[in-house]
């Protein structure tokens, strides 16, 4: 019970790293972007005391109770080397902040808080230890390394989209360290527009996440509540709606915190929700998904941990049409310079091209700079995220495209184009081009799933999805956490 609300807590105003003040900051979002819930996370070695308590007296004082909700918090920003970004929420005004350095903040008198100051994220989760927050891994310029550093009490979700791109290796990373967290998406914009967050022509590669809360409140308490029980999906800044939920046969245990760090409450249940953690004794379960997209629906991935354990579309072989799809994705690395160029060019002998779009070209000095029958020129590039070209042929199946990119370099006939991806591995960071075939209109918007699912003995089965809209925007929901 209850509504899906969103939210856009990490964005920066003109005081630290941003556009306009914080004023203007909250009342976009708010009036403009109409977010439901709303932070600002501007970098900790640029926040001055008079700045913290400004961000605090605006958290209280913009709030419209049931309808808007204001969260202080900073972001925690150190180098990657000793943990990399950290968003801290706190539940009330007037805490403490534990910066990483004072490092631009160049008034003496903002000195005298130095001994309250935390080096690394050891030392973060030390510090914020009993009190009443949530931390989320953040991944800007300086990306949260969850391997040196995690909390399970403190941290209760990683970022996998913001406008500095997608990074669906940090939620690898969390289920190779068998770590219990959500999924979550922000903006981290810089240009004074959260929750409406476009990086137009900057080194930013993608449209800033929202994340969506499923809440029976919209007030900080149920909201904190929220957090803490991972209940909530990502998006790329679209407004899709997602459900995931478990039934079981038997009785289940469902935790009400993560019972591997301590006692907690518990209540025996028949139905679990994406981000609950549950003690089964079924030894299948029943998956249900339900999408209600904000554009037709290309398909929806189904995963258990690290595993794809089935892809929905809702199309099949005899659906497909003259439409093609080339997608390039990744990054070069991890890290700030994680950019990945795709300038290229392809050709048609045999055939020719009636119409030519991009797809997730957010970039306003990019996108296509030549197009004929036989020919495609475009400028791209992709910062873990994906984005890609759809071609409408004049001939379904005639004819060969060859096309160059930096990375990837090849010539296929177009009668090899099929539902499934056709993958050129590329190096770098989850880098490849695909090639696909798809129906010439796709019209399905909602998506109604059923299946079930095996649960693993010795291990957590952590079940959660990923849906990709024909727009090219996606969502992912947090895992459900199952255990016998």
């Amino acid at each position: 019970d209850g509504g899906h609300f969103w939210v856009d807590t990490d964005g920066e105003s003109n005081e630290t790293l941003g556009t306009n003040d914080a004023d203007d900051y909250f009342l976009f979002g708010r009036e403009k972007a109409f977010v439901d819930v709303m932070g600002h996370h501007g970098n900790d070695f640029q926040l001055t005391g008079a700045l913290w308590i400004e961000l605090n007296r605006l958290t209280d004082e913009l709030v419209v109770r049931g309808e808007f909700v204001c969260i202080p918090g900073y972001e925690w920003s150190a180098n990657t080397a000793v943990g990399g970004d950290r968003n801290v929420h706190y539940r009330r005004e007037g805490e403490t902040i534990h910066r990483s350095s004072h490092a631009q903040i160049a008034d003496p008198t903002d000195m005298v808080d130095e001994e309250s100051d935390a080096h690394t994220a050891h030392e973060l989760f030390e510090k914020l230890k009993g009190k009443d927050c949530v931390v989320l891994a953040h991944i800007g310029g300086r990306y949260a390394d969850i391997t040196f550093a995690h909390d399970e009490a403190l941290e209760a979700a990683v970022e996998v989209h913001s406008a500095w791109g997608t990074f669906e290796w940090v939620v690898r990373d969390a289920f190779e360290k068998n770590f219990r967290v959500g999924i979550v998406a922000n903006s981290d914009g810089h240009k004074g527009r959260p929750g409406a967050c476009y990086p137009g022509a900057s080194f930013f590669g993608s449209m800033g996440g929202l994340t969506c809360f499923l809440s029976p409140r919209l007030d900080r308490d149920a909201i904190f509540e929220c957090m803490r029980r991972r209940h909530h999906y990502a998006t790329t800044g679209n407004l899709m709606l997602l459900d995931v939920s478990a039934g079981f046969a038997s009785d289940a245990e469902l935790f009400h915190r993560n019972p591997d760090i301590g006692p907690c409450t518990s209540e025996t249940v028949r139905r679990v929700i994406m981000g609950d953690i549950a003690r089964v004794a079924d030894d299948e379960v029943e998956l249900d998904i339900e999408v209600a997209g904000s554009a037709p629906i290309e398909r929806l991935d189904i995963f258990d941990g690290l595993d794809l354990i089935e892809t929905i579309r809702p199309y099949g072989e005899t659906d497909l049409g003259s439409r093609l799809r080339m997608i390039y994705e990744g990054a070069e690395y991890r890290g700030r310079s994680r950019t990945t160029v795709w300038d290229g060019d392809l050709t048609v002998t045999g055939n020719g091209i009636v119409t030519a779009s991009m797809l997730n070209n957010w970039n306003l000095d990019r996108g296509i700079r030549e197009q004929a029958a036989g020919r495609l020129a475009w400028k791209a590039v992709t910062t873990g995220n994906f984005g890609g070209l759809g071609l409408a042929m004049q001939d379904r199946t005639a004819g060969r495209i060859a096309v160059r990119t930096p990375h990837v370099e090849a010539e296929i006939p177009i009668s090899d184009f099929g539902l499934e991806d056709m993958i050129f591995k590329a190096g770098g960071l989850d880098r490849s081009l695909k090639f696909y075939r798809l129906p010439d209109r796709l019209s399905e918007t909602r998506i109604a799933h059923r299946m079930s699912v095996a649960v693993a003995a010795g291990r957590d089965t952590r079940l959660f999805v990923r849906v990709t809209q024909e727009d090219g925007h996606r969502a992912w929901s947090s895992p459900i956490y199952l255990f016998r």
